[in-house]
């Protein structure tokens, strides 16, 4: 009877020590790629545009950067900038909640490659140079992530969004 009870323990005592290293050793090693980044401010213009840092993942760099260019003007018109500096609009250009489901297939055009979201944003000079690349890249599996700066041009989308009949004035 001793035996089977010394046994037992030694059993859960071993399987609970696997646990904890296997546990242990995935999250360190993993973590950091899968690690979801927020828009943040990083200043608003006299024109009211702002400077974001927006991050996106793709398969590629060319990818990546495309979607964080969208992240950007989606965050502006839909969720408000919360991050970084508190001079950004918090509020987003669109109030209703369920805008992006009720005008899907304008939100689906207006964010495909090449849409329109891309008149809204510019370079930090003013230029057509559309981004900067923040330096560093993560990479999770197969999915690469950057982030870029980009000045998102808020009252020019606003005002697209009252002319496209999206909201009123």
């Amino acid at each position: 009877m001793k035996k089977r009870v010394t046994i037992i323990i030694s059993t859960v005592f071993s399987l609970a020590l696997i646990s904890l290293i296997h546990s242990c050793g995935s999250t360190q090693m993993k973590g950091g790629g899968n690690y979801t980044y927020e828009t943040e401010c990083m200043g608003v213009e006299g024109d009211g545009s702002q400077t974001l840092k927006a991050w996106g993942s793709g398969r590629n760099r060319e990818d990546a950067i495309e979607q964080a260019k969208k992240n950007g003007v989606r965050d502006v018109l839909f969720k408000g900038i919360k991050n970084g500096k508190q001079e950004c609009n918090v509020k987003p250009v669109l109030f209703d909640v369920n805008i992006r489901e009720k005008k899907e297939a304008y939100f689906n055009a207006f964010f495909a490659d090449q849409g329109p979201y891309k008149e809204f944003i510019t370079g930090e000079d003013g230029s057509d140079i559309h981004f900067s690349v923040v330096a560093g890249r993560k990479k999770a599996g197969d999915q690469v992530t950057y982030g870029v700066i980009i000045r998102v041009q808020r009252a020019k989308l606003q005002d697209r969004m009252i002319q496209d009949q999206i909201m009123s004035k």
